[in-house]
């Protein structure tokens, strides 16, 4: 167990450096917003391999961290740096699974207790990203239907 959670801990880091060669790439295309939402998920995801790194340490395991690949820096279009995103959290969810489902195996409780604020946070993780991606594929389509929909949104609000 404790090599599978060292293993997370530079996939999550791995995510950080992701998302940090991201918004370095909307830096270069001018796109500050989007720069600054990637520059928040890397920093999400430093926080999220600094968890396991902490859970390890305080179960008297030993952190044991590993180098991490070069991460894409090139994307043809914004819509493939989204895609990319997506994929990814995709990536992330399913290794978060298989160690629920090694804890689990193991009788791990504590490991299983701890990986549920994985899960539970993947889960709004995919579902941001997947949002994204669709609002851009829809702005590629029709931007007044993005407007308008950002519109009926705020008017709703307002209820």
């Amino acid at each position: 167990m404790q090599d599978a959670l060292n293993g997370q801990v530079t996939a999550e880091l791995e995510s950080a450096y992701v998302y940090l060669s991201m918004a370095a790439w909307f830096e270069s295309q001018n796109l500050p917003g989007s720069a600054k939402w990637m520059r928040r998920q890397a920093r999400e995801e430093a926080a999220h391999a600094m968890k396991i790194f902490d859970f390890i340490a305080d179960r008297d395991g030993r952190v044991k961290l590993a180098a991490l690949p070069a991460p894409p820096a090139e994307w043809a279009e914004v819509q493939d740096v989204w895609a990319a995103a997506y994929a990814h959290e995709q990536k992330i969810s399913g290794a978060i699974g298989r160690l629920v489902e090694l804890a689990a195996a193991e009788k791990d409780h504590a490991s299983y207790a701890m990986l549920q604020w994985f899960v539970t946070e993947q889960v709004e993780e995919e579902k941001t990203a997947k949002s994204i991606l669709d609002q851009v594929k829809m702005i590629r389509h029709s931007t007044a239907l993005y407007f308008i929909d950002r519109h009926l949104g705020k008017d709703a609000e307002k209820e």
